[in-house]
């Protein structure tokens, strides 16, 4: 079993909108960053979790992201991790949603979709669905969700694109099709708003 994680993993997902990025391993690299903000992530087969360890922080400038590098080499080090890299992505502004396909042993390949990022556990405000799926499937998922608000918006936030979601949930419920051998596909988070929704993280699993 293979495990795909970050850029690795992005080569399966070509037909998705991801969030810009590129991989770093010497802090003169830094100098190819052009504008900020920009989230700056600790890569390692040892960090799954990155916000259990420290290892992804948003940067507003350059001193920012050289006190942040200096800082993950420090956690790094203190943890003994194989250090892959520094991935620094373009921040993405939004809500944030799973994404996640899993080869049950009775339906075959399932697509999940719910409320993402940190409130995974916490919340377990999601919906699956066999693979593939069209729409409607897509709307339905959506529809599905008990907290609403994180579509329709809340406090003067303006919703998320339906529109799009529906259009990434259908794509990615293919994904299957084209690698048969996909054990786990896990998308958190995806950020999305009311123009856009983009791929930051994904973990696959491979057999």
């Amino acid at each position: 079993m293979k495990v795909f994680l970050g850029k690795d993993a992005e080569k399966f997902l070509k037909s998705l909108p991801l969030a810009k990025s590129f991989l770093m391993k010497n802090v003169k690299e830094l100098t190819k960053i052009k504008r900020y903000p920009q989230v700056m992530k600790l890569i390692s087969p040892q960090a799954i979790h990155k916000t259990d360890i420290g290892g992804i922080k948003t940067v507003n400038n350059q001193q920012e992201a050289q006190e942040t590098f200096n800082n993950f080499m420090k956690i790094a080090k203190s943890k003994r991790m194989k250090l892959t890299g520094i991935l620094i992505q373009e921040y993405v502004k939004g809500r944030e949603f799973i994404i996640g396909i899993k080869k049950d042993p009775t339906f075959g390949h399932v697509i999940m979709f719910g409320v993402g990022g940190i409130f995974v556990e916490s919340l377990k405000d999601v919906a699956f669905r066999i693979c593939p799926i069209d729409e409607n499937d897509a709307e339905g998922m959506i529809s599905d969700l008990k907290n609403q608000w994180l579509i329709a918006g809340t406090r003067g936030q303006k919703p998320i694109s339906v529109k799009i979601l529906k259009q990434i949930l259908v794509k990615a419920s293919k994904l299957p099709q084209r690698y048969k051998r996909i054990e786990e596909l896990d998308i958190n988070p995806l950020i999305a708003n009311g123009k856009e929704a983009k791929i930051v993280d994904v973990r696959i699993l491979y057999a």
